[in-house]
């Protein structure tokens, strides 16, 4: 049996107060006018492939800048072996200064496609570079020592084992600035060509 309705408690006969809509929450704006959907919040979208800085590899180039510097060397020192016997001393300065151009100009070629604009990579490649400079003309010397006999070149190596050294030092003579100056040209053009390709790679 239904109970019979009775009248709820309203001081004043105020007019019955119409819903509201609920809140939204906090944090999400205003509420969606009518006929819209509301904005969704949350973390700004990034696109997952977009840009990214290039950055170099400086220990891929190190290893392959020796591993080039080392070719140019061994090439330099088998023209050296084959051409001692018509060398003259000019000759065989500018031959040495062009090979220490090539070999630094190579290795800085690389370093700066591979180690791009890294400081690091740049550095090993000036390194590389001198090293290929020097053992280009110390195995040179170490050839042209065989070629004229085994003994010649079993005494070297029991009594003078750091003649090959010597010899691209100068041995005492004037030929130390042509040693200098074959291990600045190389530097000044690893450093050189690798940071202008470098640069323009960034």
């Amino acid at each position: 049996m239904s109970q019979p309705w009775q009248p709820q408690y309203n001081p004043g006969n105020q007019p019955p107060v119409p819903p509201q809509p609920p809140a939204p929450p906090q944090g999400f704006g205003a509420p969606p006018a009518p006929g819209q959907f509301p904005m969704q919040s949350g973390y700004p979208y990034q696109a997952p492939y977009g840009p990214r800085p290039r950055s170099g590899n400086p220990v891929g180039a190190f290893f392959l800048g020796l591993l080039v510097s080392m070719v140019i060397a061994a090439l330099y020192s088998f023209v050296l072996y084959a051409t001692y016997e018509d060398l003259t001393k000019n000759t065989g300065l500018t031959l040495y200064v062009v090979h220490a151009l090539l070999n630094g100009a190579a290795v800085g070629a690389v370093v700066g496609l591979v180690g791009r604009s890294s400081v690091g990579a740049r550095i090993g490649g000036v390194i590389v570079a001198m090293l290929g400079t020097f053992f280009g003309d110390t195995n040179g010397v170490v050839l042209i020592t065989a070629d004229t006999g085994f003994y010649a070149f079993k005494s070297m190596m029991q009594d003078s084992p750091f003649y090959p050294a010597e010899a691209w030092w100068g041995s005492g003579t004037d030929g130390e600035w042509h040693a200098l100056l074959g291990l600045v040209a190389a530097a000044a053009a690893a450093w050189g060509l690798a940071f202008l390709i470098g640069r323009s790679r960034r």
